[in-house]
């Protein structure tokens, strides 16, 4: 009886370094989106985090400008390659700075001093980059540019317009017709608002992405969709109270067409205290500045962060005003009271 001995020959395994690096550079790492390659630059496959994380700014050019169209537009395109910061350069720090939103919530930090050294520095123009999408499709993209030294931009409220009165976008988009298809636009309406200082080469994302809430006009029936970041207010003396925490509000107004489409008939930016009093350029530069000069989170969650830090903000609104409101009371009552009491003695005195 003879015995027959089987080898069995483990399973190859190919290492992922054995890849050729043409294989990821073309047909890998140009599919994915932004946040899924600066996830893969931390990845522990060296070969992976040195590809992405490097200075390949053809392939980050390319997130940026599928993830924000107004990007690849002239001069934004060429300002946002000279980006650069302690860890990356080009399109690849832009995207760092634009796609998170600031790492500190504001509502609960706002009393910590800001150390940065950007607020005592104002650029002489602003640029925005706004993109807006309906379900995942473009219906809106625009670049202006803002100046900052003139006297009437320092003292006036602070407010970008993207739209002339008269203007409007149109879509194919049906107008909403009753609350529930309101509501329905909190999911399909995202919005993008970079504001850029050519001169520091940094950049702030305004938007909290998907809309914060969505009001339709009672008697017009126009759709108001409000977008927005809180951020945290000047700590210089000149600053009030009320702009410890301040919120930068993007309002996007939609009306009708004679068709029944949704029309964009406005679109602004502004930025308002916890009394809802609108911050002039000049407190409104001091902010933004600190604000593109600190820290950024990790873009994870940032929708419903941005709600969550709305929804906080519109508390302390409440409770500013609730705390106003019993203040006034108590004075009024010390003023009657203390008029009662000089009428009473003035009565003593002369009967």
């Amino acid at each position: 009886m003879s015995s027959v001995i089987s080898t069995v020959s483990p399973p190859q395994t190919t290492e992922i370094s054995s890849l050729h690096t043409d294989i990821f550079e073309t047909h890998i790492l140009t599919r994915l989106d932004g946040q899924t390659l600066a996830s893969t630059s931390c990845t522990s496959a060296s070969m992976l985090h040195s590809m992405s994380q490097r200075n390949n700014n053809l392939l980050w050019s390319n997130v940026c400008h599928t993830t924000w169209p107004s990007t690849s537009s002239e001069p934004v395109n060429g300002i946002i390659s000279t980006f650069s910061d302690n860890h990356y350069n080009g399109f690849r720090a832009f995207f760092s700075q634009a796609f998170p939103l600031p790492s500190s919530d504001p509502t609960t930090t706002a009393t910590q001093p800001s150390s940065s050294k950007l607020a005592i520095v104002s650029p002489s123009e602003l640029i925005s980059a706004v993109d807006v999408y309906y379900k995942n499709k473009l219906i809106f993209t625009k670049i202006e540019e803002t100046e900052t030294v003139s006297t009437w931009f320092q003292c006036s409220p602070f407010r970008v317009d993207l739209l002339d009165p008269k203007d409007t976008v149109p879509t194919e988009i049906p107008h909403p017709k009753g609350e529930d298809t309101c509501m329905a636009m909190m999911d399909d309406m995202s919005l993008s608002w970079i504001l850029i200082d050519p001169v520091s080469k940094h950049a702030i994302n305004l938007s909290s992405h998907k809309p914060v809430s969505v009001q339709r006009h009672w008697l017009s029936g126009e759709v108001q969709v409000r977008f927005g970041s809180i951020l945290a207010g000047g700590n210089h003396k000149y600053s009030s109270a009320a702009a410890a925490v301040v919120r930068c509000g993007i309002v996007v107004n939609c009306g009708q067409s004679e068709g029944g489409e949704m029309q964009v008939r406005e679109l602004c930016l502004e930025i308002e205290d916890m009394d809802g009093k609108h911050l002039n350029g000049k407190d409104s530069l001091v902010i933004l500045r600190k604000t593109m000069g600190g820290k950024r989170g990790s873009g994870v969650n940032r929708e419903n962060e941005a709600r969550i830090r709305n929804k906080k903000f519109e508390e302390m609104k409440k409770e500013r005003k609730d705390r106003k409101l019993r203040l006034e009371g108590t004075l009024d009552t010390l003023s009657v009271v203390f008029g009662l009491s000089v009428f009473a003695g003035l009565f003593f005195v002369f009967c």
